[in-house]
């Protein structure tokens, strides 16, 4: 049978503002709270072992449209300084994700890359017939980021 509960999601941003203000921001999860609506918390538990930040562990806890919050464990694998970020999902997700930059015309292109197992044993039950409520779901957290960081790094507009 197969895993239901398993995510492959791809989110895409365009911001009208230097590469390097958006990595600063992504690369700074604990102030998600302060402008990414849906981030309740980021706790660093464990320094990265180099100045870029591989090897760090932080727990997110995210609460969601629907009525009901996520906290996993990431760990920081792979960093390369102003395009991309990778990490290792554990906890309530688990899986893989990946934050890559790029920058044309006076945009930043973001893509975000999210593999992940649901591990609540009320998601995994009800995966099968709520999926497509999770998957909106994700979007619309996602959104919620893209909406907070224009706000942030281009106040003007929002």
């Amino acid at each position: 049978m197969a895993n239901n509960s398993r995510y492959e999601f791809t989110t895409q941003w365009e911001i009208s503002a230097p590469q390097i203000s958006v990595w600063l921001e992504l690369n700074s999860p604990e102030n998600w709270p302060l402008w990414w609506r849906g981030v309740e918390r980021v706790q660093l538990l464990q320094l990265g072992i180099d100045d870029l930040g591989n090897g760090a562990v932080r727990r997110y806890t995210w609460r969601s449209r629907l009525p009901y919050r996520l906290t996993f464990t990431m760990k920081t694998t792979h960093v390369e300084p102003y395009s991309c970020i990778e990490g290792h999902a554990t906890g309530e997700l688990e899986g893989f994700g990946r934050w890559q930059l790029s920058h044309s015309a006076g945009v930043t292109h973001v893509r975000y890359d999210w593999l992940v197992e649901a591990n609540k044993r009320w998601m995994r039950w009800l995966a099968p017939i709520a999926r497509p409520l999770f998957e909106w779901n994700h979007d619309v957290v996602m959104e919620w980021g893209r909406q907070g960081l224009l706000r942030r790094l281009l106040p003007e507009t929002g």
